[in-house]
């Protein structure tokens, strides 16, 4: 009887005692609480579903990016090795410099050079951000690789493996935008061979990657002067390659060819043929890169409207 009569008082008895040592456990690690909160918005934002790159609205994308940015960087204040934090916001901030800031600062130059100036140096600004959360990621593997690309870059990159893969190319990415956005800073051509021993490490590890995204690379790279390394001839056959890895699925490749070789070889008739072609892609195709297809559209069709400021021929020179 005694038994039977304790038991029942004994287990909610036992259960309060839990209750009040769970209570007081949370008490006492309130931080590392909050960290693990943290961390699970950290991995869900970093790695979650991509609704921004599978919107069809570039105006809606524009004035959401920036909040969004703003919130991982919170996150990273608590979680400052966060490498999906890191990386995102490295991609983020080239992807927002380069579709909404540098794409107005070009439209602009001719009609408000103030207002262009003023952005393209917004832009360099971002670029820069996102190359150091990009170096940040790469540093978490590789201590010290922003020193070392800058003493030897070919030795730094060759350390970078394949799980190093996307903030190598973002790095690489963020870094090429600023120099090309800085032109004003000769002092920034001194990086480029950092730049370039990280995309053709890239390639090395996996030249498929992101459809292709190192050969596109490659076709800015090799569009430079011979004197500082470029090679019209190598930067076609990154084209093709990239058309080839990609089924010639994207608008990328053409816009990128027209905007850097065919104006540096001033071929009129190739850059219209190559920015009506990047035309012609449906955005709903491939839904993944429904916000990318949209935003090259709109630069397409920018870039034929100021043909006339890259090439000296007469407009009215047929295509051949």
């Amino acid at each position: 009887m005694s038994r039977r009569a304790v038991r029942p008082t004994l287990r909610p008895l036992a259960a309060s005692m839990l209750l009040l040592l769970l209570a007081a456990a949370l008490t006492s690690s309130g931080c590392s609480l909050k960290r693990i909160a943290v961390k699970s918005v950290a991995n869900s934002l970093s790695s979650g579903p991509d609704v921004f790159g599978t919107d069809d609205d570039p105006e809606l994308i524009r004035d959401a990016m920036p909040f969004g940015l703003k919130t991982m960087e919170s996150l990273l204040a608590t979680l400052p090795d966060h490498e999906g934090l890191l990386v995102t916001l490295c991609k983020g901030y080239t992807q927002y410099a380069y579709a909404y800031v540098q794409s107005e600062s070009d439209l602009l130059v001719n009609s408000d050079y103030a207002r262009s100036t003023f952005l393209r140096e917004r832009a360099f600004r971002l670029y820069l951000r996102a190359r150091g959360f990009g170096l940040r990621a790469l540093a978490l593997r590789h201590k010290g690789i922003a020193d070392s690309l800058a003493l030897n870059p070919d030795g730094a990159a060759a350390s970078l493996t394949k799980r190093d893969l996307a903030p190598l190319y973002w790095t690489a990415a963020a870094w090429g935008s600023a120099i090309a956005a800085g032109k004003d800073r000769p002092e920034m051509l001194a990086d480029l061979p950092a730049i370039r021993s990280l995309v053709n490490r890239g390639l090395q590890l996996d030249e498929r990657y992101e459809a292709g995204a190192f050969h596109e690379a490659s076709i800015v790279l090799d569009a430079l002067p011979p004197a500082m390394g470029g090679s019209p001839e190598a930067a076609r056959r990154h084209f093709s390659r990239a058309i080839e890895i990609s089924k010639d699925s994207r608008p990328s490749p053409y816009v990128t060819l027209a905007q850097s070789v065919s104006v540096l070889q001033q071929d009129r008739g190739e850059f219209r043929r190559l920015l009506e072609r990047a035309l012609v892609f449906d955005p709903d195709k491939d839904p993944s890169q429904r916000l990318a297809t949209i935003v090259l559209q709109r630069k397409a069709r920018a870039l034929l409207e100021r043909q006339d400021e890259f090439f000296l021929d007469d407009a009215t020179v047929p295509d051949t």
